[in-house]
């Protein structure tokens, strides 16, 4: 085991810091928090919080965020034979004439297949979901 020539410094020793005058107060540590960050700490501003400053972009509050509800097609293909029998929908010349604000929905996408042509009202459609009810002779119309 090693002898130490000085008696071990602990923390709560006068001379801790060297001088006891030393860490009175904030001088020896440039200021107390994130004082001087724009001045004698910029240095350490620039290596370790290079985003501490500025501003950083905004996010809206979900009370204000609309979020449109939204169906696809492979899900309206399911439910078309559970809307005739409650007869929900109309039929127009041999296809089926949904609107999907009635059925609680604003947006129609284009996940999956539809097997017949469907005549759909909504707000807004997908690209591809309005590609595939033209495919296969249906019509998105919106409101």
């Amino acid at each position: 085991m090693v002898v130490r020539r000085e008696k071990k410094r602990r923390r709560g020793e006068r001379t801790y810091h060297g001088s006891h005058k030393k860490w009175r107060g904030g001088g020896s540590r440039g200021g107390r928090g994130k004082a001087g960050l724009h001045k004698h700490k910029w240095s350490y501003t620039v290596k370790y919080e290079p985003e501490h400053f500025g501003k950083m972009g905004f996010k809206r509050p979900r009370a204000v965020r609309k979020r449109l509800k939204s169906i696809n097609l492979k899900e309206l293909d399911e439910k078309v034979e559970e809307l005739i029998e409650k007869k929900m929908v109309e039929e127009i010349d041999g296809k089926i004439k949904i609107n999907l604000l009635k059925l609680g929905f604003e947006k129609l996408l284009g996940s999956g297949e539809i097997t017949k042509p469907l005549i759909v009202e909504a707000k807004c459609f997908s690209k591809k979901a309005v590609e595939k009810l033209e495919k296969v002779g249906g019509k998105a119309i919106k409101i």
